[in-house]
């Protein structure tokens, strides 16, 4: 098969897999009785984070026998991720719902919710980022450091989880959109049925990307691209698929909560968890395309966690996070 054709077949299937998966999240959610911020937060955005997860993990461990390029595709899909989320994948989002209100248009996700998901962010994603300054023989150094990642997540995990109860009752309980796909078939309406075909999508999903990833590595070198540039530029946009159309499914639905969560609770997955897993399977080496992925994404995610606490967010706020990544863009191919 051409690599250009699986590339693409590859997207379609994260694509399709990401409508199983967010489908089912809903009927989870709703069955459990938590809240939107927990469904969004920790339930999609884990579950759709681990095509991201993946694809470093298969470049590294199971690449190809160059392995150079597999570490520059395993870094590149580690900090490609949150810089596409925190940039692309929130502007799509706002934008998607740019016809029907406006420039100024209410974005109204819950804010206590957003405002840790975005701190946390920034507090893992800036220690992640000094690492990368860690020396390669410092492995006590580098160990330490993954585990003060990993704590982290943890203790964001307990906050969100202790916030959920108060949240179902002011209102902000996941309720399903549509009928489960399952059903439709034949199955039951149960708890068992929906978890079946979460897992279902997910392991679509973590195909996919595994097919991805094959085609990057061959892409590149037809191309004559730096490995590390594809991955940081063009990996994400096949596995942050997912949270993008989830986000704008929910988005659309006027389901804002579940929208930004499903993105902000991702960033916080990929900017502790991921780069504790680079800590401790990749070189983790600054350079210019590195460093300036890092600056750019932190600059999303202070202006974002601005606009969270002055009040309104308005849909230009969130939209004009494209501009960084273009930037950015721009920036690499220069």
């Amino acid at each position: 098969m051409p690599v250009w054709l699986e590339i693409i077949a590859m997207l379609l299937l994260i694509l399709a897999a990401a409508e199983i998966f967010t489908n089912a999240l809903e009927h989870l959610g709703e069955q459990l009785g938590i809240s939107e911020g927990v469904t969004g937060s920790i339930f999609a955005a884990v579950g759709t984070a681990m095509p991201e997860s993946i694809v470093p993990l298969v470049a590294v461990l199971a690449g190809g026998e160059d392995k150079t390029v597999n570490m520059e595709v395993g870094v590149g899909a580690i900090l490609g991720a949150p810089l596409m989320l925190s940039t692309l994948s929130l502007a799509l989002m706002a934008l998607s719902v740019l016809s029907r209100r406006g420039w100024s248009g209410a974005l109204r996700p819950e804010r206590v919710g957003l405002k840790r998901d975005v701190w946390f962010f920034l507090l893992a994603f800036t220690l992640a980022s000094a690492s990368l300054y860690l020396p390669a023989d410092a492995a006590l150094w580098r160990v330490g450091a993954s585990i003060l990642l990993v704590g982290i997540y943890f203790i964001y995990v307990l906050l969100t989880l202790r916030a959920s109860a108060q949240l179902v009752e002011d209102g902000h309980g996941t309720v399903a959109h549509s009928e489960l796909f399952l059903n439709r078939i034949g199955l039951p309406d149960h708890i068992a049925v929906a978890a079946l075909q979460a897992l279902s999508g997910l392991a679509l999903l973590v195909f996919g990307a595994k097919g991805f990833v094959h085609g990057i590595q061959h892409a590149s070198t037809l191309l004559g691209v730096s490995p590390l540039m594809l991955s940081l530029l063009l990996v994400p946009v096949a596995t942050e698929l997912p949270e993008k159309v989830n986000s704008i499914l929910w988005i659309r639905r006027g389901k804002d909560t579940l929208a930004f969560g499903n993105i902000t609770g991702a960033m916080v997955f990929q900017g502790s968890l991921l780069p504790a897993l680079g800590l401790t399977i990749t070189p983790w080496v600054p350079n210019t395309e590195i460093l300036g992925g890092v600056v750019t994404t932190l600059v999303a995610g202070v202006w974002l966690v601005i606009h969270a606490h002055r009040g309104t967010i308005r849909v230009w706020h969130v939209a004009a996070s494209a501009l960084l990544y273009i930037g950015y863009l721009l920036m690499m191919l220069h």
